[in-house]
């Protein structure tokens, strides 16, 4: 029988309306009624005797797990079904050995079968990162890797002992002067013994006589956009466009159609670094995805792991088509499975989280707790902000000014970075080393590492819980680097006094409280020639040219010097926020354009007794009154000649550091 019902249009708009509503509301409540699979087997479980698969995918009607000789080929495949099991996982058990064998699955939903993908946990790939591949973890392993363990940095391993490196694996080989033979690769920063002429190390070499502690590198996950088919071809890429999270890139090592290749050269060049005593920081991306609609994530498991607009559109706080939803159970799970993987199978220690901000405070707690539980010792900072608005209220999310709720996460001081060198998203800003007045209490701010401090008046509240809790800079890969930027906005001035400002700005970086990161080349006035987002440039743009190192080897030994210093002194090291406070005063008389400051070096066990600091940001030499007492010089970049008892001259963009034992 067939009934006909008549509407008026208003009464039919309304109803369309609340049934899409209905279909809305329907779609976000299915989500939250997903089962959550608390097994700790998804992907593949290798044995020689059989091999088990994994999914979840709680909405798929059929599953399949496909088979492939090769890793890129069009070759017939070998159709498995998966059999329904338990919390909206699809399972399937194959017997003997399918070492070498190459699979993907692909979902029916609905009635459609989604692409082929390799499934989100998979752990080594072919060439690009099309299929996975099964292999016996095993042979991954480089000559003595069950006995490598990571060095101490200090002794006690605490953040604020740590000075950071941030370093792309690429740009650091790549160049024709590099003297490193696999340029490029992982295993060519394993290379002892490179350098750009005698004397003139580079590479690993010159990363030991640096003095660094941790070694943060760019993405070096499976990311998309570099094509391992044509590694003749130039193409670069920063790469924070993650493909395959839990497999390293294949165009950073010798062969990327081997599955294996990529892990044993990466472990290698791990094992290197942490033999001369670096440790390796993991640049994490997990906050979007290379695909959206096409991702392995979103194949399996439709919408699930991403944020949404009202209008059911997928939202989009990292400027990149998407962000995922780590308040999600299952993409929380795989955060925190796959960083522990990093950990456990590469020996990682540390990592950096991209666009941290738009991750929620209580997955990245939940991260923490689990990483440090497992290597105490491990270090964790991410960016505290986003780039764009995201639908997870700001405070929820692991933002700057809810960096005193992250347990052991510290977050980048913009504030620091904007205050010595001026904004980033103005190429003609000047900052505090380049001259620009009333910056000084943007970079006090910075020195008490965001912590409130009586005497630091500045317009951004303190948010840090401690100094750990924060990565004091003033460069890194984003934006133009230190030199590029002023050279852009100091155009009048000469290159030596450009020189005195870059001096200036690692001075205060590295005497700075908070944990210090510096950026790869930063050291002998590293330049992008101009080009502020070289996330895809030209290696003639991105690569570091190690002549620079041999032109500017003086500014090079200065940085060894600061770093050496830090090190050997706790007073530029200290621990919370009270012992700032308490043991951190500044002189509330200095010139416009200086700041002065002591420190308390005895209440630090330091040998120092007393620390006096000076810097002079400005284009004019300034008379500056000392201290009562007799000081040495540990640090001076120019001073003038005294002409009485109880002042000294220092010259413009200077810096001093005078002590008392």
């Amino acid at each position: 029988m067939q009934l006909i019902f008549k509407f008026s249009k208003p009464i039919f708009k309304l109803l369309v309306l609340i049934f899409f509503m209905l279909q809305t509301s329907h779609a976000q409540v299915s989500f939250d009624q997903y089962p959550v699979y608390n097994g700790n087997d998804l992907g593949l479980i290798y044995k020689k005797e059989i091999s088990h698969f994994r999914i979840w995918s709680p909405v798929a009607v059929a599953a399949q797990l496909l088979l492939y000789k090769q890793g890129n080929d069009d070759s017939a495949c070998k159709i498995i079904s998966l059999q329904t099991s338990h919390d909206g996982t699809w399972h399937t058990a194959l017997n003997g050995d399918l070492k070498g064998t190459f699979y993907t699955f692909r979902v029916n939903i609905k009635g459609k079968w989604s692409n082929e993908v390799p499934d989100p946990y998979a752990k080594a790939t072919g060439v690009n990162g099309k299929r996975a591949v099964v292999i016996d973890p095993e042979e991954t392993n480089p000559r003595g890797w069950i006995h490598e363990k990571s060095p101490a940095f200090s002794k006690k391993n605490l953040p604020t002992d740590a000075i950071i490196y941030e370093m792309h694996v690429r740009d650091a080989s790549i160049a024709i002067n590099s003297g490193i033979r696999h340029k490029g690769k992982f295993i060519g920063l394993a290379e002892r013994g490179t350098a750009a002429s005698p004397g003139i190390s580079t590479g690993l070499d010159h990363l030991k006589e640096l003095g660094v502690t941790h070694i943060h590198l760019l993405p070096f996950y499976d990311y998309s956009s570099v094509d391992e088919n044509k590694p003749g071809r130039p193409q670069y890429n920063w790469g924070y466009d993650p493909l395959n999270y839990n497999v390293p890139e294949g165009s950073y090592s010798t062969n990327p159609y081997n599955g294996i290749t990529r892990i044993k050269e990466l472990k290698q060049m791990i094992q290197a670094f942490h033999k001369n005593g670096l440790r390796i920081i993991f640049d994490a991306v997990y906050n979007h995805t290379a695909l959206t609609e096409r991702s392995n994530f979103n194949q399996l498991v439709p919408g699930y792991y991403y944020r949404h607009k009202a209008d059911g559109s997928f939202s989009d706080a990292t400027g990149c088509n998407n962000e995922t939803a780590s308040e999600m159970p299952m993409m929380r799970k795989f955060m925190l499975e796959s960083l522990l993987y990093w950990v456990k199978e590469y020996h990682i220690d540390g990592f950096r989280f991209d666009l941290m901000g738009v991750h929620d405070i209580e997955t990245m707690n939940i991260i923490s707790a689990e990483l440090h539980a497992y290597k105490p010792g491990i270090l964790l900072y991410g960016e505290g902000w986003t780039a764009g608005q995201s639908p997870l209220p700001d405070s929820l999310r692991a933002i700057k000014k809810n960096a005193a709720k992250l347990d052991r996460i510290a977050v980048f001081s913009d504030d620091i970075r904007d205050g010595i060198k001026g904004s980033v998203f103005d190429a003609a800003d000047k900052g505090f080393a380049s001259g620009k007045p009333g910056m000084e209490e943007a970079v006090k701010f910075g020195i008490v590492a965001s912590s409130p401090h009586p005497q630091v008046h500045y317009t951004t509240s303190p948010y840090a819980a401690g100094p750990w809790n924060v990565i004091t800079y003033c460069e890194c890969h984003d934006n133009n680097t230190l030199w590029d930027k002023l050279k852009l906005s100091c155009a009048d001035a000469t290159e030596a006094e450009r020189k005195q400002m870059q001096q200036l700005s690692l001075t205060i970086v590295l005497t700075s409280q908070g944990i210090p990161l510096l950026h790869a080349g930063t050291e002998f006035l590293r330049t992008k020639k101009g080009i502020e987002n070289s996330y895809k440039s030209h290696d003639s743009i991105n690569e570091i040219d190690w002549e620079l190192k041999k032109k500017h080897l003086d500014l090079t030994r200065f940085v060894e010097s600061l770093i050496s210093m830090r090190k050997a002194h706790p007073a530029f090291r200290m621990t919370t926020n009270e012992e700032i406070r308490q043991h951190i005063h500044f002189d509330d008389t200095a010139p416009a354009g200086t700041i002065i400051y002591s420190i308390d070096g005895s209440a630090m066990n330091d040998s120092w007794k007393k620390i006096w600091i000076a810097f002079n940001g400005s284009d004019t030499a300034k008379k500056l009154s000392l201290p009562v007492g007799n000081w040495s010089t540990a640090m001076d970049t120019g001073t003038e000649e005294r002409t009485e008892a109880g002042y000294v001259g220092i010259k413009k963009y200077s810096s001093i550091i005078l002590y008392q034992e």
